[in-house]
């Protein structure tokens, strides 16, 4: 079993054509999920009234099962893509990955 990663990334909705064509433009691509979230935050900076009444910001989720050897290249490439964007990403160990 190969080690791999969850990747998972925030990003405004204004983003998700961006992404989704970004995301699938990747040669070693195994698909992704995508779904609106969320995001609650104490910090306010460059939220909207209403966001800070409803505590929250609308955003997309990406989630994605990445081999590690994709990693690097794929945050390289998405930093670069979107620099200054605003996306929140984190990796996590998946553990183990299948089809049931």
């Amino acid at each position: 079993m190969s080690e791999a990663f969850l990747l998972t990334v925030n990003a405004p909705p204004s983003l998700e054509d961006a992404l989704v064509d970004f995301l699938l433009s990747l040669e070693w691509r195994q698909g992704f999920t995508s779904f609106p979230a969320n995001a609650h935050d104490h910090n306010h900076q460059g939220l909207s009234l209403a966001e800070q009444v409803s505590g929250y910001q609308r955003k997309i989720r990406f989630q994605m099962y990445v081999e590690k050897q994709n990693i690097s290249a794929l945050l390289t490439k998405l930093k670069v893509e979107f620099a200054g964007s605003g996306l929140h990403y984190w990796l996590v160990s998946a553990i183990e990955q299948g089809v049931v």
